[in-house]
């Protein structure tokens, strides 16, 4: 691959051409735990035009490419196969244009998250998409991975906020797909065949997302249960009483007790659940749900309820729910997330199934995820 490598470094730079063992290492692996490859080298291209030139040398030469962003993913999608060339788009982290009129933001593929969260929250607005990661990984990352988040009940995941695509093909060539016009319903929806593509359709160079008006209240509580059961009840109590947080998370008590370890949030280590639950909108019907989940709570066995008083409160509960992950993979060598979704109805059936598996194998397992749509984390510390 060393020629390889110094085909790029003449279109790239050789400052953003990798090759040697110890910089390989570090682009082997991404957060799936048991993966690991090794590429031949790594590109670090920084506009578009460079993209397509590293692509179309790569289908000259027969040689694979893997893309990458930060790295957060957890179904592999950015472990390389050996000797191709992975293609790390971090250095395309430039934010194109926020446009307040048409409630856009028009950003490259290496973007962080959390920077367009903030972009869009300084001017009243608001990105939804939240996924745990969201400090680290890219937009292109998201794109690729369809990925969701906490918010993701009420407001969905990163596909219902994309209206448009710069993606570079398997040829080199630079497509656009989609644009800023609200109503687009004529032909085909290109862009969304890309979306949740993992990059095997072709390379996101370019995202333009969809944002909403910030909303004008919000209310964070902390539901403590002693019970299992209690717990997936609340969640079905709380959607047919036709109340649809923007978040409503679930933490068991192995995850609980390494959330508290590793963050000190001041999570109860003596319960057996809790719920994260967080409504917003506008101000009196955001008091109104807040009352409304806190009862509903209480009906169903909840110990305590906790409701958060300051803004810096409600993100602390908040990062009991982020750090989940992280905090279990501190306490084994390995970690292995899996993730598993039933209709809300069968929630506490699979968590007793989640239990029943972990005793009979004597494998610890956390449990956490969005409860609200039923989907779940079994996290094996193996």
């Amino acid at each position: 691959m060393q020629k390889v490598a110094a085909d790029l470094a003449q279109m790239l730079g050789a400052e953003r051409v990798l090759w040697e063992q110890e910089h390989l290492v570090t682009y082997g692996f991404d957060g799936t735990a048991a993966l690991y490859g090794e590429a031949g080298c790594v590109a670090l291209p920084k506009t578009t035009e460079e993209v397509s030139q590293v692509v179309r040398y790569a289908a000259k030469h027969r040689i694979p490419v893997v893309t990458r962003g930060s790295g957060t993913g957890l179904s592999g999608g950015s472990v390389p196969v050996p000797g191709c060339i992975v293609l790390c788009l971090v250095q395309m982290d430039q934010v194109l244009e926020l446009d307040p009129k048409n409630l856009t933001i028009h950003v490259e593929s290496g973007v962080v998250t959390q920077k367009v969260a903030e972009l869009a929250d300084a001017a009243g607005l608001l990105y939804p998409p939240d996924p745990g990661s969201m400090r680290i990984s890219t937009i292109g990352g998201n794109v690729a991975e369809n990925s969701g988040g906490l918010r993701g009940l009420k407001y969905g995941v990163t596909r219902d906020y994309v209206m448009g695509l710069e993606v570079v093909l398997a040829d080199g060539e630079a497509v656009a797909l989609g644009n800023k016009c609200v109503k687009d319903v004529a032909g085909y929806s290109m862009k969304d065949i890309f979306i949740g593509s993992e990059g095997t359709l072709g390379i996101i160079t370019k995202v333009l997302l969809r944002l909403l008006p910030k909303p004008a209240a919000k209310k964070t509580l902390l539901a403590t249960f002693s019970e299992m059961d209690a717990a997936a009840e609340t969640v079905s109590a709380i959607i047919a009483a036709k109340i649809i947080p923007c978040t409503l998370e679930f933490l068991d008590k192995i995850t609980i007790r390494c959330v508290e370890e590793y963050a000190h949030v001041g999570l109860p280590l003596d319960a057996e659940a809790v719920l994260l639950m967080e409504t917003d909108g506008h101000p009196a019907v955001v008091q109104e749900e807040a009352q409304q989940m806190a009862e509903i709570a209480r009906r169903n066995g909840a110990t305590g309820v906790q409701l958060a008083q300051t803004p810096e409160e409600a993100t602390l509960l908040a990062t009991a729910r982020r750090v989940a992950f992280s905090a279990l993979a501190r306490v084994a060598p390995s970690t292995i997330l899996e993730d598993a979704t039933v209709p809300r109805s069968e929630l506490a059936k699979m968590i007793r199934f989640i239990q029943q598996v972990a005793a009979k194998y004597e494998v610890a397992v956390g449990t956490f995820g969005h409860m609200g749509d039923g989907n779940l984390h079994p996290t094996f510390l193996t």
